[in-house]
């Protein structure tokens, strides 16, 4: 971009430029070392001087108690750096599958990503799962290879497993000098230098620049090659000069491999222990180098709210304010805070804005620049930039602010739907308010933890996306809202779906002296494919039902669904033909018609029959090969059926990946430790619905 536009697009108070601007994010499986790579940025950037560690429960990104107790990353926290004159935008995400939301909404306001893989482990079950929410979102990815210094550290074969297991064309950048305890350092592969650390581990280890080891010239030659050979079949200025036998200047591959990782065709691969702090600086430098700046990501799509027409933004302090929020958070100081990403425009302390869901004005109360949990007040969120804001009201995940005059709706994000639940109730009745507080806060913060009452039995059931996922939010009751709930077993949130299709011909009709109640519908029901959702179609022809009363008999429809026909679960994946029907001058209401709509659904689905559906999940395990028959036959036993096995070279561990119902998973992580002498390991994360065999559905229902 011309450096003209730039001045046009830019505000004079900025004090970094666009074009020096990162949004990234860390993601990466469990245990991977996330954290510890967030903690060491922190330090070289100059943002903390002291480092913390996960292990000791002192990282300054894990912030909550139950962070630092677990040494797990639970809620992504989000931060600001300087490095080399860039500003780097950095949010740490959890690696657990039970907080994959955390990761989703992160992602969808990153412009990069660094996707962090364990020398030792390679890519492991929720590296892929990462993965793909970062393909999905077309977010550009620089690997590091973390734990260079672990005993069975293998650069290479993590490399490769980037190639095979994720499909991408992995191009290594920086290969390591040695490996496990003698790991030392890093060889440029563009710089044609070698990176060495040495000194004391426990503080800043200083970066000595040295001239390439005689023992790794050919390597580094090797790999140089390598690199333009994959820049060649996306490049076609690389591609000539290749054919003709030449090598490239290196400030032309540079400018073709940025090119080609915004292009999602390679991806760029760095190597570190973060623990002992090697590796990190030249991992920042490729931050700086090859992922994008607000700038490239320069068509901003959204569409108008009244219109539907599409509408495009782009970044530049000048454009019409736009932002998206991502993520909302209590705090016990400041109340509600909202995180949002500016895509377009300025936000300014006590601006309105306007929220296109709600059709309301909000105004933007303080504005807050967050470094984890720490908060500096700011005057001005320039575009690309994240921040906070105080003082919004009726603002929710995934909402778009912008201009009143002129609006627009950026897309939105997608959560997975929760599959376990269990019934809370407080330890003590005058807590019950407290209890309700509490549960409405936390469902607004995490867009895949949801409340509802049963009318049946009055209890508040709690649901989300795994055990420990319930766990934390019971545990943050106790610690944040200072109340503490009686829970119930686990339940699998089942749904309930139909056998056939039916016909249902449903008047509701009261008549208790004076004005009476009259409503009328014929409907048809239809099963749909999986995933297809609910369809309403208005068939009714000649007015015999008026049009006011067709959104009360789809209301009905809706509610009658959302409360099951069969054992209470929602009845999903169906059409609804409202084909016919009668309206009576004085007794027809809304509220009759909604009746009838919702007792013709019900009548119409014990017609056509109900099926009962379960959440399968998707485990991952890694055993010792003598111990995998065991664990087949648990999976067997569990009605689990096994669909890959991979035993790695030595064929001393083997991988699993098996789907089982969510029903009979309850307790597995005890089960296979004892049949593993505690030496397997597993994950898991919602692959799909499936149909519950006919005894186990007899059972469920029985038990309602």
């Amino acid at each position: 971009m011309a450096e003209i536009e730039k001045q046009y697009v830019e505000s004079p108070n900025r004090k970094v430029g666009l074009a020096k601007t990162r949004n990234i994010g860390i993601m990466a499986h469990i245990d991977a070392g996330k954290t510890t790579l967030s903690e060491r940025i922190l330090f070289y950037c100059g943002l903390s001087h002291k480092i913390g560690e996960t292990h000791e429960g002192t990282a300054t990104m894990d912030w909550m108690e139950q962070e630092r107790e677990r040494g797990i990353t639970i809620t992504s926290a989000a931060t600001t750096a300087m490095w080399n004159n860039h500003r780097i935008n950095l949010i740490d995400t959890p690696g657990h599958v039970d907080f994959t939301a955390e990761v989703e909404r992160s992602l969808r306001v990153l412009d990069g990503a660094v996707a962090v893989f364990c020398s030792v482990g390679k890519v492991q079950p929720q590296s892929e799962t990462v993965w793909r929410q970062a393909q999905k979102h077309k977010v550009p990815v620089i690997a590091c290879i973390n734990k260079m210094d672990r005993t069975g550290a293998d650069f290479y074969g993590a490399v490769e497993e980037i190639k095979t297991k994720l499909g991408s064309t992995p191009v290594p950048i920086y290969i390591p000098i040695g490996k496990e305890a003698d790991f030392k350092g890093v060889v440029g592969i563009l710089e044609n230098k070698a990176f060495i650390f040495n000194g004391d581990e426990k503080s800043a280890t200083p970066m000595v620049i040295e001239d390439v080891p005689a023992d790794m010239v050919e390597d580094r030659e090797h790999y140089l090659r390598h690199l333009v050979e994959c820049l060649a079949e996306v490049d076609e200025e690389i591609m000539e000069i290749f054919l003709a036998d030449e090598m490239p200047e290196i400030d032309l591959i540079k400018k073709a491999l940025r090119k080609a990782t915004l292009n999602l065709d390679v991806v760029p691969v760095t190597c570190a222990t973060a623990f002992k702090n090697k590796g990190v600086q030249c991992l920042l430098n490729a931050v700086n180098d090859y992922l994008p700046s607000p700038l490239d990501v320069w068509d901003i799509k959204g569409t108008h709210p009244l219109t539907g027409n599409e509408e495009i933004r782009h970044a530049g302090d000048k454009q019409p304010f736009s932002a998206l929020v991502f993520k909302i958070m209590t705090d016990p100081f400041v109340g509600k805070l909202y995180f949002f990403r500016v895509y377009s425009g300025v936000a300014e302390q006590g601006m309105t804005v306007y929220n296109p869901r709600t059709s309301k004005r909000e105004r933007l109360g303080r504005l807050l620049q967050m470094h984890a949990n720490d908060r500096t007040e700011i005057k001005e969120v320039f575009s690309g930039d994240i921040a906070c804001a105080v003082g919004l009201k009726n603002v929710s995940t995934g909402d778009t602010i912008c201009l009143e005059e002129q609006p627009i709706v950026l897309e939105s994000m997608t959560f997975p739907e929760p599959v376990i639940s269990v019934a809370v109730e407080p330890k003590s009745s005058g807590e019950r308010d407290k209890l309700s507080k509490g549960l409405i806060a936390l469902a607004e913060e995490d867009p895949t933890f949801t409340v509802r009452s049963d009318e049946e039995t009055g209890q508040t059931i709690i649901a989300g996306m795994g055990e420990l996922h319930l766990e934390i939010i019971l545990d943050r009751l106790i610690r944040e809202f200072k109340v503490e709930a009686n829970t119930g077993a686990p339940q699998v949130a089942y749904r309930e779906a139909l056998c056939g299709s039916a016909e249902s011909n449903m008047k509701f009709v009261r008549q208790s002296g004076g004005r009476g109640q009259y409503g009328h519908v014929v409907i048809n029901l239809i099963p749909l494919e999986r995933g297809k959702g609910i369809v309403i179609e208005n068939l009714v022809v000649g007015g015999n039902i008026p049009k006011e009363y067709i959104k009360p008999v789809e209301a009905g429809i809706r509610e009658a669904a959302e409360s099951g026909v069969l054992a209470g679960y929602p009845l999903i994946d169906y059409k609804v033909e409202i084909v016919d029907g009668s309206y009576h001058p004085v007794d027809s209401s809304e509220m009759a018609f909604k009746v009838a709509g919702s007792m013709a659904l019900k009548d119409a689905a014990k017609k056509a029959g109900i099926m009962l559906l379960e959440p399968i999940m998707k485990v991952d395990l890694t055993t010792p090969s003598e111990n995998m028959g065991d664990l087949i036959g648990d999976i067997t036993s569990r009605r689990g059926c096994v669909a890959e096995m991979n035993a790695d070279a030595q064929n001393s561990f083997s991988k699993i990946t098996a789907h089982i119902p969510l029903s009979e998973l309850f307790g597995y992580a005890t089960a296979i430790r004892s049949l593993s002498r505690g030496r397997a390991s597993y994950s898991m994360e919602p692959s799909h619905f499936e149909r519950v065999p006919k005894q186990v559905q007899d059972k469920v229902v029985e038990k309602k």
